[in-house]
């Protein structure tokens, strides 16, 4: 039987209108431009305004990156969206993105896995299309996590942003060319409930009947990131027998300049193949991976052929990374 591989055909974003920057939230709680620079890397971020959501933000991703694929929206039979601020509890934003494509055939559904969110839609996608399950895919993150923030909490509130991103996959018949051929060549995911209390948002149906707001201890976040993001990084190029300096771009989740700094010495991956928009965008949580590669794919950085490690971790905890051939 002819094996499958997953290739990724285009990328697409969409950001709010509204700039939030540092000088900004200055005026909003006691803090400032340089303290946020040093300790984050992130100089503004884009807030979502009232008509917009994380529906809407990723219809438009999800326009523009069939579009960048030259795909039409009825040739998709697959939407995942990755997000932990959907527009209702129920049903999955993704149906309402699949609705507001005019897609009426197929399936669409959520995948909630934080700021690691992304990695998982793009490795079940991945694992839909291998099977035949699915010949084409839009894999979305898309957030508004300005509505789940704590605007006087001057720990939370100045680290994350909103928007969308998103990618079209398609199912290739496998050419036998090993690392040489475009698609999906390892994925890896991981999790592990027992830190949920680190990272987490103090609200939901089942238990206070409200959405809540974010709350996070970021040292004991940032000591597990650094550990979890190495183990699995290694884990996935050692899947496929390569090394960090063979990759030609690293699109690391877009959370800390220390954490990314660090992952990417670690692997010898040189700082200048580091796709990094956590300055312009803050954290947007599962969007900020396909954000970071539509840009860099746009202002031709990632050209096809190039190899692209991707890994994020997100509440609960949870972590995974993605290696693919552009």
């Amino acid at each position: 039987m002819q094996r499958r591989r997953a290739v990724i055909e285009g990328v697409g974003s969409a950001l709010p209108e509204r700039v939030l920057t540092n000088h900004d939230l200055a005026r909003m709680v006691d803090t400032s431009d340089a303290w946020i620079i040093e300790r984050t890397g992130i100089r503004e971020r884009r807030i979502a305004g009232p008509g917009e959501t994380t529906a809407s933000l990723g219809i438009a991703a999800a326009r523009a990156a069939l579009d960048h694929a030259g795909v039409a929206a009825d040739e998709i039979d697959l939407i995942i969206l990755a997000t932990s601020t959907p527009d209702n509890t129920f049903p999955a934003t993704a149906a309402s993105v699949q609705a507001g494509l005019g897609i009426t055939t197929g399936a669409a559904f959520d995948v909630q896995a934080v700021c690691s969110g992304f990695v998982y839609a793009l490795t079940t996608a991945d694992a839909f299309l291998r099977a035949g399950t699915a010949s084409s895919a839009l894999v979305v993150g898309s957030e508004t996590f300005s509505r789940i923030l704590d605007w006087s909490d001057r720990a939370t509130c100045v680290l994350f942003g909103d928007g969308a991103g998103a990618v079209v996959l398609r199912a290739r018949d496998d050419t036998g060319e090993g690392l040489e051929q475009r698609g999906i060549h390892a994925a890896v995911i991981r999790s592990d409930g027992r830190y949920k209390d680190k990272l987490y948002v103090d609200g939901g149906p089942s238990t206070t009947k409200t959405v809540g707001v974010l709350r996070m201890e970021g040292k004991d976040v940032f000591r597990h990131a650094v550990t979890n993001i190495s183990d699995v990084m290694h884990e996935t190029l050692n899947l496929v027998g390569i090394t960090g300096a063979e990759i030609d771009w690293f699109v690391p989740h877009q959370a800390n300049a220390r954490i990314l700094d660090g992952a990417a010495r670690k692997f010898g991956i040189p700082i200048e193949r580091v796709v990094i928009t956590l300055d312009s965008h803050g954290n947007t949580s599962a969007a900020s991976i396909p954000l970071a590669l539509d840009v860099a794919v746009k202002d031709g950085r990632i050209k096809p052929g190039d190899m692209v490690l991707m890994e994020a971790m997100g509440g609960g905890f949870t972590w995974g990374a993605v290696l693919a051939r552009w």
